[in-house]
């Protein structure tokens, strides 16, 4: 009897995981979604992280947004700046001039950038100005050939040697800069708009070098990839460095004047003529933003010194208020003190003592 009851408690037991099986193991399969259910098994997820085309180059490089200049702003003032790398200030845009490991300067930076399709470039016209748009975009292949870089191709892609890039003759920029007053913040800010690269190169005869143009860059499409290049500051100290993006946005650069956006659309050279009067307009456009800038401080200040004196003379107008009630208190005790004083001497008013009285409880 006891065999019988185990063996038919084994039969309930198998009987029962069964049902279990064959009842909740389809609507599991069914409970997944259909996206995952059609998926092969050897097949393994992707994020957007490691797939290409799905996210930015700027995005990949996990930089964080540079604040744009806003387009109603009350003030305004685009200038152009001949940055000659030659300058003690602007060395460290310079060298090294070919690549030691990953450091290079400025121009090769941007050079490889272009090449590799990270930043589009534009094309340099002959009035001078920048144009940001498909139309002006220039073809790399086409860069190359123009000013004679050695090159070579293969499997349709483009490589240039370190020491086939022109960067020790590219010894000059050309930057836009946009001097502006923020009224919704109240701030003056220099922001670079654009940067050209300058090459200069001798002619057989040793005569005074050519500036060739290469092309514009927006900076807005450059100053992701200049956060991760640094620049040296100082001479002195080696271990004085910065991003190449912090430097352009701290105006650690130094450059003359050569061009101002007016109505006439004329640049400084067309207007004077000497070079005495060169440096004197140059000298008279740095002092006109400085003193625009240096007036807008002072009112801000003139304006919080005004606000203060104002706040300084409603708390005037209280303290004699005050003083006053002070004053009426102090009347009114001497008032009581001496009505009190003349009951109790009974009119006399020489050094007779005072009597007291007091009741006492019988």
């Amino acid at each position: 009897m006891r065999k019988s009851q185990i063996c038919w408690k084994e039969v309930a037991v198998k009987g029962i995981l069964l049902f279990y099986l064959f009842t909740f193991l389809p609507l599991a399969g069914t409970a997944q979604p259909a996206n995952r259910r059609r998926r092969p098994a050897n097949t393994t997820t992707t994020t957007p992280q490691n797939t290409q085309g799905q996210l930015t180059q700027r995005a990949r490089l996990m930089f964080p947004t540079a604040i744009d200049m806003p387009e109603d702003v009350v003030w305004r003032r685009d200038i152009y700046r001949e940055i000659d790398l030659t300058k003690d200030a602007n060395g460290g845009l310079y060298y090294p001039v070919e690549p030691v490991g990953h450091d290079m300067n400025l121009f090769t930076y941007v050079f490889k950038l272009v090449q590799n399709g990270y930043v589009p470039a534009y094309e340099y016209r002959l009035d001078g100005n920048e144009v940001f748009s498909d139309s002006a975009r220039v073809k790399f292949k086409t860069l190359l050939s123009d000013y004679h870089i050695f090159y070579e191709e293969k499997d349709g892609k483009i490589r240039v040697d370190n020491s086939d890039i022109p960067s020790q003759e590219v010894r000059l920029y050309y930057l836009k800069e946009s001097a502006y007053y923020d009224q919704s913040n109240s701030t003056f800010h220099r922001k670079v708009l654009a940067l050209c690269p300058v090459m200069l190169r001798e002619d057989d005869f040793g005569g005074e070098a050519a500036k060739y143009p290469l092309f514009w860059v927006k900076y807005s499409d450059l100053e992701p990839f200049l956060s991760r290049q640094t620049v040296m500051t100082s001479s002195l100290n080696n271990a004085a460095t910065m991003s190449m993006s912090d430097y352009f946005t701290l105006n650690m650069y130094s450059g003359k004047i050569y061009k101002t956006n007016n109505m006439l659309g004329r640049t400084l050279a067309q207007y004077c003529p000497t070079d005495t009067a060169m440096a004197k307009e140059q000298e008279r456009i740095e002092q006109e933003l400085v003193a625009f800038e240096r007036g807008l401080f002072a009112t801000t200040l003139r304006n919080d010194t005004a606000s203060v004196d104002s706040t300084d003379a409603n708390t005037d107008d209280v303290k004699p208020v005050k003083e006053s009630k002070k004053k009426k208190k102090k009347t009114r005790r001497q008032r009581v003190s001496t009505n009190s004083g003349s009951t109790t001497s009974g009119g006399n008013t020489g050094s007779s003592p005072r009597i007291s009285v007091r009741r006492q409880r019988h």
